[in-house]
């Protein structure tokens, strides 16, 4: 199938083709059809498969008729409102909306924390008609009158799991109260769990539901391996695979900030150029490491989780988990940085004896054992005995309840995101009117 079955225009037609795009991927051939159709849509795809556009280029088509009515003495109305959980992935979500709107008259931006308000808060009151976001700064932005979302036609949760594992469900519920009642939602997930299906319940009426990959799957293109290290060689085993095996491009994922930086100090005095990105960096610097990073002019980028979404780079060749995730599902996200659009990519990692559990939960949710491979001259002792490994600060209930046993998750219970989640949680009152599902926040 071609791009040209898919009942896009001209001018969509014309920007994709100069993106050098001719086939669309599973995702995109199901869902660009199904948003066109104008109702709720559910997509569940891996990462890396083309999901930004499943969605960016339906709304751009839609968007391209003129409203029926245009509030007096605004500008443009907000008409589509995309949600992202980290600033990375809404720069990434609007460069889209860029690129394949090039050739049609709607203007978008993004409107994330880490920089100023005032100039975001000028560009919305001229108006504009794609607005992507964080929900944080969005809701700043409300408070202090900058937007009107009363006439948004078009909302997207993108990567609405890792929205609730950040503790974000009160902030999404605060945002959806500000909604019109007829609008049409799209929640794009790169993994479905029971947590996802309980909001889409909620949110959605009738969607429709896509599903291109096995739930919590990891790209078949990936090649992955486990390289068993003693917890204290871990960084020379990382400078001797960078170095031995002449990686040009590789992106570290830690555990913590502090690690991040101090694995950034070690591997640029072993020669190693690298650069950090994590939550307590200015967005400048996040943005200067980034850019640096994709124009190949930066060996390692060394990340938190916090980029795990949010970095979109073609053919990154090499993904190394110096730390694995004590939250299996940030394993598939994290190695989703590679493998991207059918390219082939590795992911290592590097795994001492106190991270074994991680290892086990991780391929008992992937369904497939990984491989290990010792490397020669850092072979792990054979008696070493584990060490806990001090939890991080949970992120949102979805996460608390992975580590807690027995604890039930719920997409109603209280977040833990900072002091902006300080609302009380509404009861759910029935259902009314033509909707048949949601609460009044989800109106």
């Amino acid at each position: 199938m071609s791009f040209s079955r898919l009942g896009l225009s001209d001018a969509l037609l014309r920007a994709v083709a100069e993106q050098g795009y001719s086939v669309p991927t599973p995702i995109q051939a199901q869902a660009i059809p199904a948003v066109l159709a104008g109702g709720d849509l559910l997509a569940g795809a891996q990462t890396g498969t083309g999901k930004t556009a499943g969605f960016v280029l339906p709304i751009l088509q839609r968007l391209s008729t003129p409203p029926d009515s245009r509030p007096r003495g605004t500008g443009n109305p907000v008409r589509a409102l995309v949600l992202t959980p980290t600033r990375e992935l809404a720069v990434q979500v609007e460069a889209s909306v860029r690129a394949y709107g090039k050739h049609l008259r709607l203007s978008s931006m993004i409107a994330i924390g880490g920089v100023g308000v005032q100039p975001q808060a000028k560009q919305l009151r001229r108006g504009v008609d794609i607005l992507v976001a964080t929900p944080g700064r969005l809701l700043d932005h409300h408070s202090q009158r900058n937007v009107d979302l009363s006439h948004v036609e078009i909302v997207v949760l993108d990567e609405a799991d890792r929205m609730l594992d950040m503790g974000f469900i009160h902030d999404i519920k605060r945002v959806f109260r500000l909604l019109p009642k007829r609008r049409q939602n799209l929640l794009f997930s790169a993994t479905f769990s029971s947590e996802i299906r309980e909001l889409a319940d909620v949110l959605l009426d009738r969607p429709a539901t896509i599903e291109v990959a096995p739930r919590n799957a990891t790209v078949d293109g990936i090649d992955q391996c486990v390289h068993p290290v003693a917890r204290d060689r871990k960084r020379e085993l990382l400078a001797s695979l960078i170095g031995r095996n002449g990686w040009r491009q590789v992106l570290v994922f830690t555990r913590t900030k502090h690690g991040a930086d101090k694995l950034t100090r070690q591997l640029n005095d072993d020669g190693i150029g690298a650069l950090a990105i994590h939550g307590n960096k200015s967005q400048a610097a996040r943005s200067h490491a980034l850019g640096k990073f994709k124009d190949r002019n930066l060996r390692v980028l060394v990340a938190t989780d916090i980029a795990a979404r949010g970095i979109d780079i073609d053919q990154l060749p090499h993904v190394v988990n110096y730390d694995l995730p004590n939250v299996p599902e940030d394993y598939v996200h994290r190695i989703g940085r590679t493998g991207r659009a059918g390219a082939a990519g590795q992911a290592v990692s590097l795994v001492c004896v106190d991270e074994h559990v991680y290892l086990r939960d991780i391929e008992r949710l992937i369904r497939k054992p990984i491989r290990r491979q010792t490397i020669e001259g850092f072979e792990p002792p054979a008696f070493e005995r584990p060490q806990p490994i001090a939890p991080r600060q949970a992120r949102g209930p979805s996460t608390q309840a992975r580590r807690t046993p027995g604890a039930r998750t719920s997409v109603h219970s209280p977040g833990q995101r900072r002091d902006r989640v300080r609302d009380a949680q509404p009861a759910r009152p029935r259902a009314s009117g033509p909707r048949s599902k949601g609460a009044s926040w989800a109106q």
